[in-house]
């Protein structure tokens, strides 16, 4: 699997060679939550990836894209933030022994099971992508303890890392949200909008559904509280939660997973940035 310390590894290698790297802000243990930033312009699509723990592959998925434009910087700017839960990523990957005397806490909200490899939350037990402050804890499979998945937190940004994130995007001030999941091959858009908003992010929707083979899914499905919702809501521009993988694969998912996924829409961020332009949405 894709891990935290591998992202430190190449995040510190990239910034080596020139590139706009740093932080948006530390986790609940205090690790640092990297950004990479990858080309320049007018324009910024912000990327995330791995706010649930388990789907490092998704982390993986957005690492590529890193280096793959890296070698061809685009005309507008990539922010990636590759893993935007790390305590979770390391729970995945080193149990709860990595967390010192907070590991009987961990152990109890897993069942007592020392294999984390389906955990999604953070490492207090928050599922950070439905802490946000979009009609939180509305989704249909919210819950209001804390445990592997679900729980809503004790209050909207309840969470330091939802709230790092939240602001670091303010401050950019993307055209553009794309949060890589996994699994399902499926692309969300919606979240309340109407009119030309609507029409505008259904058109970005169906680009991306073009670029990937994706199936695009009308509605949120009951989901709410998301990074995904909130930037629809708040900041009123084309958010898309792209669910990688094929459900012919389980969890936990193997690295090879995202390959075919990545063969598909290596660019995918500059296409869509760019069919934004084209299109008249962004000035």
């Amino acid at each position: 699997m894709y891990t935290y310390g591998e992202l430190l590894d190449d995040v510190n290698y990239l910034s080596r060679y020139g590139v706009e790297t740093g932080a948006i802000g530390s986790s609940a243990y205090g690790r640092i939550i990297p950004y990479v930033k990858i080309g320049a312009g007018k324009h910024s699509v912000m990327v995330t990836a791995a706010i649930h723990a388990r789907e490092h592959v998704s982390a993986l998925f957005a690492v590529r894209q890193m280096y793959k434009l890296f070698a061809a910087p685009p005309e507008c700017g990539v922010y990636f933030v590759p893993i935007v839960n790390p305590d979770g990523n390391v729970l995945v990957s080193e149990g709860a022994a990595a967390f010192g005397s907070d590991s009987d806490r961990l152990l109890a909200l897993n069942g007592g099971n020392e294999d984390f490899s389906l955990w999604k939350a953070n490492a207090a037990g928050v599922d950070l992508n439905v802490n946000f402050n979009a009609r939180w804890g509305e989704g249909a499979q919210n819950v209001r303890t804390a445990g592997s998945e679900n729980y809503i937190g004790a209050k909207p940004f309840s969470e330091p890392e939802t709230v790092a994130l939240a602001e670091f995007t303010r401050k950019i001030k993307p055209v553009l949200t794309l949060s890589y999941h996994a699994k399902g091959r499926e692309i969300y858009y919606e979240f309340g909008q109407s009119g030309e908003r609507l029409r505008r992010d259904r058109a970005v929707a169906e680009y991306a559904v073009s670029l990937t083979g994706y199936r695009l899914i009308e509605g949120t499905r009951g989901s709410a509280g998301g990074y995904k919702d909130w930037c629809v809501q708040e900041l009123k521009i084309p958010s898309l939660t792209i669910e990688l993988v094929s459900d012919n694969f389980s969890h936990p998912l193997p690295d090879e997973s995202i390959y075919e996924d990545f063969a598909r829409a290596p660019l995918l961020p500059v296409q869509l940035c760019d069919f934004m332009k084209e299109n008249g949405y962004v000035q």
